[in-house]
This record gives structure tokens, C-alpha cells and sequence, in this order.
């Protein structure tokens, strides 16, 4: 495919580009559901009399449907992207760098999704829709499947779905709640996966940060230990991976240990643990949930995480080493590439 796309850009490379441009318009009409013709024409940065020009032929291809509320993709739009996107990759360089990811991690797959997800709610929300996509291929009927909060893996939630009801499987949080909204919790993502697929769900009704005593009062309940056992053999576990100075503080975390934290180098925060540039667990929270030996021992973990911000803290968790899956962002990617050169 490379090749072809080289001889392409040689002999006809206006071809390219508006290839480039009507796959952009499909995609950011079909993340947005429906769209009006001004706000896409904002959000692609295109003037209005080109984007008109290129829907109206992209509805006379019976790729789009105009309507009095807006564009909306059609069922054959849907097919042609799909068809298109490895295409789409590979013109631009993304299925290479997928490649270079994955072998230099180690990881048995690598997604890059085209953007930045830091400033467009569009690419988040392709984030979650590639998230969905690997969660559907590697799930089975009887399997629980432990989720943590956070406002990327709330995208994964909010759009899984599945050919059929399975009404096995099982949705449980990876942790405790941090207290803030509830839209991100671990508890609300678990129990919306389960109700978007027909399954079944646990919730596990305690903060994330425990003191000891409180810690140890927790696992004499039965009803908690019954859960955590749950919770700590699932055999899917689907993360997010946050900035550790950004999550101490939303963890409200003491002071000296947020000083702590800092002056180990901790850069990533991942199921509660904080790890440093080389993937070092430098501090661990009392909690109840996933234990570092429970990820270690997981079937299948996937990360989702993209932002040119989250390049570090993406890389230092990559190389903890007990991830299979990494979805990730165009930004991302290009951060954590130039990382990986630097060292070089």
C-alpha cells in the first residue's frame, strides 16, 4: 500500500489531498452524529462555499444526508470509511508509527486515532469509539471486565455497544470513587457499559483513598470482600492514564506526599499507582480494588489516553510493561516518538 500511495502522490497528487478532504468531512460528520454546515465548516477550518461544494457531492454519492437539522452520515458513509480508514493511515503515516509503538513496547496492539483529543472533544470521542472496537474483539460471553473513571474511558462507556444481549458478562469498577463528578466514576462507566450491552454490573460503594484503619475496618465487610474478589479477577481491565501531579491532587492528597511523589519523579498515574520515566512504581495508595499484582496477572489491559500533554505519562506507563493495548492519539503518539528518540 505504501508504494501505491508513493506512485499516487507522483502521478496525481491533487488526488491525495482531496481524498484527505472529503475523509476528514465523513469522519468529523459521522463523530458528530448530526452537524450543521457553519459549525463543520469551523471545526475543519474550511471555508463554508468549499465545504458546500464537497458535501453536496458527498450526497450525491449517497455518502451523506442533508437534513433541515443538520448532516448526517449515511449507512454506505459508514461502510466507506471504514473501509478507508487503513487507507487513511497509512497515507499519513499513522500505521507506522502504530507499528513502531507496538514493537517498541512490546504490546500486541497499537491504535492511533488522527488528532489531538487535548482540544477537540471529536478526537476524544474517536478515543472511546476505538476503544469500543478493541473491547468488542476481545470480549467473551462470561467475562468481567474491570473499568476505571476518568473522562476518556466515559467515551468508551457511552458508546459500547454489542451485536448481541450479553446478559453473562459482568461491568465492575477497577477502584474506589475520588468524589467528583459522577459522570467519570469507575461505578457510573461500569454500570453504563452493562446497561448499553445487556449485562451486569457491581458497584463498589468506597473512596479510593484509604487510611489504614479504615482500610482494614472495609475488608472485614463481607459484601466488600465479595466484590474486591470480583473486581480483582477480571480478566479485562480497560484504564485511563492520567498526569501523577494532576491526580494527586484531584486524590487531595497530603501535601508532603504530593512533595513525595514529585521528588521520586513520578510523571504517570495508572489504578492508583504512580510511576516514574522508566515505568518504576515510585508510590502506591492503600485501596481497595486492583492491586498491582492483579494487573500483572490480567488477561487482557488496555489503555486509552491520548493529549500532547499526556505523552510522558503515556510512555512511563507503557514501559511498567503489563499493558497489551494502547489507543491513543495523533499528538500523543508524536510526543512519545519524540521522547523515544531523545533517549536514543
Amino acid at each position: 500500500m505504501r508504494k501505491i500511495i508513493e506512485l499516487q502522490q507522483q502521478l496525481v497528487p491533487d488526488l491525495l489531498e482531496v481524498m484527505k478532504k472529503r475523509y476528514l468531512i465523513l469522519h468529523q460528520v459521522m463523530l458528530s452524529d448530526t452537524i450543521g454546515r457553519r459549525t463543520l465548516a469551523n471545526t475543519l477550518e474550511m471555508t463554508e462555499r468549499v465545504l458546500r461544494a464537497e458535501t453536496d457531492f458527498l450526497k450525491e454519492q449517497g455518502l451523506l444526508e442533508i437534513h433541515t437539522a443538520g448532516m448526517r452520515i449515511s449507512e454506505l458513509g459508514k461502510t466507506m470509511l471504514e473501509q478507508l480508514e487503513p487507507f487513511y493511515k497509512s497515507m499519513f503515516g499513522l500505521s507506522e508509527m502504530e507499528e513502531r509503538l507496538r514493537a517498541y513496547f512490546g504490546l500486541t496492539q497499537v491504535i492511533i486515532v488522527p488528532g489531538d483529543s487535548e482540544s477537540s472533544v471529536q478526537t476524544k470521542r474517536e478515543l472511546g469509539r476505538a476503544g469500543c472496537q478493541v473491547l468488542r474483539q476481545v470480549m467473551k460471553p462470561t467475562d468481567v471486565v474491570a473499568v476505571t473513571g476518568g473522562s476518556t474511558i466515559a467515551q468508551v462507556a457511552n458508546q459500547l455497544t454489542t451485536p448481541n444481549v450479553m446478559k453473562e458478562m459482568w461491568f465492575v469498577p477497577a477502584r474506589g470513587g475520588l468524589g467528583e463528578s459522577l459522570d467519570y466514576q469507575a461505578n457510573t462507566l461500569a454500570s453504563t457499559m452493562a446497561k448499553r450491552t445487556g449485562g451486569q454490573y457491581r458497584l463498589l460503594h468506597v473512596p479510593d483513598h484509604l487510611g489504614e484503619e479504615a482500610f482494614a475496618s472495609l475488608m472485614q465487610e463481607p459484601n466488600i470482600r465479595e466484590i474486591v474478589e470480583v473486581i480483582r479477577n477480571a480478566r479485562i481491565v480497560v484504564h485511563g492514564i492520567g498526569d501523577a501531579m494532576v491526580m494527586a491532587r484531584r486524590r487531595k492528597l497530603d501535601r508532603d506526599i504530593v512533595e513525595a511523589i514529585a521528588a521520586e519523579g513520578a510523571l504517570a498515574e495508572a489504578f492508583g499507582y504512580y510511576f516514574d520515566r522508566s515505568g518504576a512504581v515510585v508510590h502506591k495508595m492503600k485501596t481497595v480494588g486492583l492491586r498491582l499484582e492483579d494487573i500483572v496477572k490480567t488477561e487482557v489491559v488496555i489503555a486509552v489516553a491520548g493529549g500532547t500533554g499526556k505523552g510522558e505519562a503515556i510512555e512511563a506507563v507503557m514501559r511498567f510493561g503489563h499493558n497489551d493495548v494502547l489507543i491513543t492519539d495523533e499528538a500523543a503518539a508524536h510526543e512519545i516518538i519524540t521522547l523515544l528518540e531523545n533517549k536514543s
